[in-house]
């Protein structure tokens, strides 16, 4: 078992260096941390349309699948993550949409592990939720809890599993939450042995097993049963040759990552430009573009009157504000939506739309994305969860509109006019 934990720790080691996995790609990324707010949210509207009798009978379209659709785009961990939420006629499962019993179940399981502190309320609400055996509801919905109580509650799904069955030796199947209870409880067990190398979060963990299950790294020999530690040795070192050349999707998202910084300082100084105060995201101020930091010449911190108003929270994590100097007011909020969800940029602009004051009443609120992503704008807010949106009159920004034009504005702009002069109605 020393052997086994001594190349374990090798692995954990050379996985954390590859620019590849999910430690670095995904779990250190900034984008996952300002979406738990998003999907919180849309949980708890999930949740409330339930209660109300307002969810209807079918996923397309439902706030569920809004939800859903914001997880699933978290990166390759949880591709396919809607795929057990899918509505199969002929299987009739998950059975959910048409008995109304089981969808109220079902979203007193969110209601309840969103409420809750603990593990052992996190599983009293699994077990409720298992005895009444719903059908094709199994703990693919895990993934959702992960976002509620990322310490408590592991990301759940087949590569995951895979790579806990190949790294432990176990033999956890789909499908059963008494499994997953099981691997929960191993995954805790492994997350505490190596907690100095990997993180409180269990979606550290989660990456690490995905890694191991979708076979970019192999798991150590943990007997002799297993093959010969040099053997192992030697495909662990393949794979680290194979993360010195980042594939073509990667290199993608490392350009997304790029154009996202990069947008976010034209419009930071646009801003200065026009005499506003500018403030960058919080997890973003520290982040390079042309050797600068985004947050360079931006204010460092934002007025107590809105850090401390309700979604206070979010509204530090939106990409850009521009406050009228030396003032409170926002004068305009932009969300820069390269590759990412839309859905967790709208959120936070409802944030600061319905934060309680007066404040921001009337900020103009754009979301920035490529010209090729405008039909995606306008799909996520024709979608019912955002029927409020129309009320506040957030308006699209094309990168090519914005880049074409931002040198004029700089020099001859005022105000938010020649903006919302290149800006497009939504919805």
């Amino acid at each position: 078992m020393a052997d086994f934990e001594l190349l374990a720790r090798q692995l954990i080691q050379r996985w954390r260096e590859d620019p590849n996995a999910t430690y670095q790609s995904w779990f250190l990324w900034d984008e996952r941390i300002k979406n738990f707010r998003s999907i919180r949210r849309g949980l708890a509207q999930v949740v409330a349309e339930i209660e109300t009798g307002r969810f209807g009978v079918a996923y397309r379209g439902s706030s569920l699948e809004t939800v859903v659709h914001s997880v699933a785009e978290q990166r390759q961990i949880f591709k396919g993550a809607d795929h057990a939420f899918l509505w199969k006629p002929k299987l009739r499962i998950p059975d959910i949409y048409e008995n109304p019993a089981n969808q109220r179940a079902f979203g007193r399981l969110l209601d309840h592990c969103a409420c809750c502190d603990t593990a052992e309320e996190i599983i009293a609400g699994i077990h409720t939720i298992d005895r009444l055996n719903i059908k094709g509801l199994g703990p693919a919905v895990a993934n959702l809890l992960y976002f509620l109580h990322p310490t408590l509650v592991p990301p759940f799904n087949t590569a995951i599993v895979t790579g806990y069955n190949k790294l432990t030796g176990g033999k956890v199947k789909l499908g059963s939450w008494q499994h997953f209870l099981a691997m929960r409880s191993g995954v805790l067990d492994l997350n505490e042995q190596f907690r100095d190398l990997l993180s409180n979060d269990l979606g550290a963990i989660g990456g690490l097993l995905f890694d191991i299950g979708s076979g970019r790294y192999p798991a150590p020999p943990r007997g002799e049963e297993d093959q010969s530690a040099g053997s192992w040795t030697a495909r662990l070192e393949q794979a680290r040759a194979e993360a010195q050349s980042l594939n073509k999707a990667v290199q993608k998202q490392g350009e997304s990552d790029r154009t996202h910084s990069e947008v976010q300082a034209w419009l930071r100084d646009i801003g200065r430009a026009l005499g506003y105060d500018v403030w960058i995201a919080a997890n973003d101020r520290g982040r390079l573009h042309d050797g600068l930091r985004l947050g360079e010449g931006c204010l460092e911190s934002l007025p107590a009157s809105i850090s401390t108003s309700t979604g206070g929270d979010a509204i530090r994590l939106i990409d850009v504000l521009w406050l009228e100097r030396g003032g409170d007011r926002v004068a305009a909020a932009f969300e820069v939506e390269h590759s990412t969800s839309i859905y967790s940029g709208i959120v936070r602009m409802l944030d600061l739309a319905l934060s309680g004051s007066e404040l921001h009443a009337t900020a103009g609120l754009f979301l920035v994305a490529p010209d090729a992503r405008e039909s995606d704008v306008r799909a996520q807010l024709a979608r019912p969860a955002f029927s409020r949106v129309a009320d506040l009159e957030i308006a699209y920004l094309p990168y090519g509109e914005l880049e074409r034009h931002k040198d004029a504005i700089s020099r001859f702009g005022s105000g938010l006019k020649a903006i919302k002069a290149i800006a497009r109605a939504l919805p």
